[in-house]
C-alpha cells in the first residue's frame, strides 16, 4: 500500500460550499476529499473521451481507483505551511486554550489537552476544572489545525471573503434586474506579504503500481475545485508525491499508556481510586481527523461503541471497553457531479472526536488499529469521511507544559 501525498497550492479563490442560506453560499475552512476525488475523476473522463475511451465498457485503472471495493481513499486537504513533510493534525475535540489569549506559545497563552487528566479525575471522584497555567483564567475548547516542527506548534486556518455577482438572463445574455447573490470563497493568499494558501492531503492506494501512475498523470494535469470554475475560480495547482504509508503505532501507544500510568499515580494524592490500576489492560484512542458518518442498527450515531469497532474490525473481543467519548455533530450535503443530483443529507460526527478504549488482547488488535488508521470507519471513507488516528500525539500535552 502506498499514498500519494498531495501539495495543493492555490491559484485563485476557492468557493468549497457548505451551506445555502438564502442568496449567501457559505463556504468550508477546508477542501473535503470529495472535492479532490470529483476533480481528478472529471479530468480522467474528460481525458477518456478526447481518446475515445468507453470507461464503462472496460473501466480498467478507472475502475480500480473510483468503484472497486478497494478503491482508492481521498483525505481532505488541510491548510498547512511550505514545509517538506508537515503533516496537518486536527486537534481533538479534548484540547483547551485560554479564554482570554488562545493559541499556541507563539501568539497565545498555550494549548493543553485535557483527556489523560479527566480520566484520572473521574477514576479518582475528583472534579476536574483546569485553569489556564500562564495567566490563572479560564479555559475553553480549542479547535483547529495544526503542524509540530519538533517542539514548536503552529495552527493554520484560512481566511475568507465575500463575492458578490449578477445573475444572467440566459435569453439575453445579460445582467438580470434584481438578481444578485454572494459566494464566499477562500482566499488565494494569506499574510502581510500575499504567500500563496497551501493545503496538504494524501491519497492512499492499495496498487502500488496504480499508485505511480495516479501520481503522474496528476502532476501533468490542470485542476480546479469547487463551483463557479467558469468564472475563473477554484485554480490550483497539485504536487503529487509517492511514499509509503507509515504509521509509528506501537510506539505511541507505548507512549500513550505509559503517560497515562505515570498520571494515574500523580493523582494519587487525593486518596485512593475507586478501583486500582488494571496492568493487564491497553488504553488507547481512536481520534477523528475528519467528519464520519456513522450507523448502529441502521440508525446514525455519533458514538464508536466496542460492538461497532468489532464490526468494523472483525475482531470479537469481551474485554474491549469504552471509557469515554467526546463528541459533537453536524448535518453534511452535498453535490454529485456525475449523476447531476444532490446528495442525501447526512449526520456526521464532527473531526476531533475522541473515543478512548482499553482491551486485554493487545496483540491481537495491533495490526487491526494499524489497518483502520489507513482505511478509516463509518460510511464513504473514500470521499475522506471517518479518517482517524490512534493515540493522538497531542494528548501526551499536558496542562503543566502547554503548547
Amino acid at each position: 500500500m502506498k499514498q500519494i501525498e498531495l501539495k495543493i497550492t492555490a491559484l485563485s479563490p476557492l468557493a468549497i460550499g457548505k451551506k445555502k442560506p438564502g442568496s449567501v453560499s457559505e463556504a468550508r475552512d477546508y477542501i473535503p476529499g470529495s472535492v479532490i476525488r470529483g476533480a481528478i475523476a472529471g479530468v480522467m473522463l474528460r481525458y477518456a473521451e478526447v481518446e475515445n475511451q468507453d470507461l464503462s465498457a472496460n473501466g480498467g485503472d478507472f475502475q480500480s481507483l473510483f468503484l472497486d471495493e478497494k478503491a482508492a481513499i481521498f483525505h481532505n486537504a488541510y491548510p498547512s505551511n511550505n514545509e517538506k513533510n508537515s503533516e496537518v493534525f486536527v486537534l481533538p475535540a479534548t484540547a483547551v486554550s485560554s479564554k482570554t489569549k488562545p493559541g499556541f506559545g507563539d501568539k497565545g497563552n498555550g494549548v493543553f489537552d485535557t483527556l489523560i487528566d479527566r480520566f484520572c479525575a473521574e477514576a479518582y471522584n475528583f472534579p476536574y476544572d483546569p485553569n489556564c497555567p500562564k495567566d490563572q483564567g479560564r479555559v475553553e475548547p480549542y479547535s483547529g489545525f495544526y503542524t509540530q516542527l519538533g517542539k514548536k506548534y503552529q495552527s493554520h486556518s484560512v481566511s475568507k471573503r465575500l463575492l458578490t455577482r449578477v445573475g444572467i438572463n440566459r435569453r439575453r445574455a445579460t445582467s438580470e434586474e434584481e438578481v444578485l447573490y454572494s459566494l464566499e470563497v477562500l482566499n488565494e493568499t494569506q499574510g502581510e506579504k500575499k504567500q500563496p494558501v497551501v493545503y496538504r492531503s494524501k491519497i492512499i492506494v492499495d496498487n502500488d503500481v496504480l499508485a505511480n501512475l495516479l501520481a503522474q498523470f496528476i502532476n501533468q494535469q490542470n485542476f480546479r475545485f469547487g463551483g463557479a470554475t467558469s468564472r475563473g475560480l477554484g485554480k490550483v495547482k497539485i504536487e503529487a508525491t509517492v511514499t509509503k504509508f507509515t504509521r509509528n503505532l506501537q510506539s505511541r501507544l507505548e507512549q500513550f499508556n505509559q503517560k497515562l500510568q505515570q498520571r494515574w499515580q500523580t493523582w494519587g494524592i487525593f486518596g485512593e481510586p475507586q478501583q486500582p490500576w488494571q496492568k493487564e489492560r491497553t488504553y488507547f484512542t481512536i481520534n477523528l481527523q475528519s467528519d464520519a458518518i456513522l450507523t448502529k442498527n441502521w440508525l446514525r450515531t455519533t458514538v464508536i461503541s466496542p460492538q461497532m469497532l468489532s464490526e468494523f474490525t472483525g475482531i470479537q473481543d469481551s474485554s474491549l471497553i469504552l471509557h469515554t467519548a467526546y463528541t459533537s455533530y453536524d448535518y453534511i450535503s452535498g453535490w454529485n457531479a456525475a449523476w447531476g443530483l444532490m446528495k442525501d443529507i447526512d449526520l456526521v460526527t464532527n473531526k476531533g472526536g475522541v473515543y478512548l478504549f482499553s482491551t486485554t488482547q493487545k496483540q491481537t488488535w495491533l495490526p487491526t488499529l494499524k489497518k483502520i488508521s489507513q482505511t478509516g470507519v463509518g460510511k464513504r471513507t473514500t470521499e475522506g469521511f471517518g479518517q482517524v488516528i490512534i493515540c493522538h500525539p497531542f494528548h501526551l500535552v499536558l496542562r503543566e507544559n502547554p503548547a
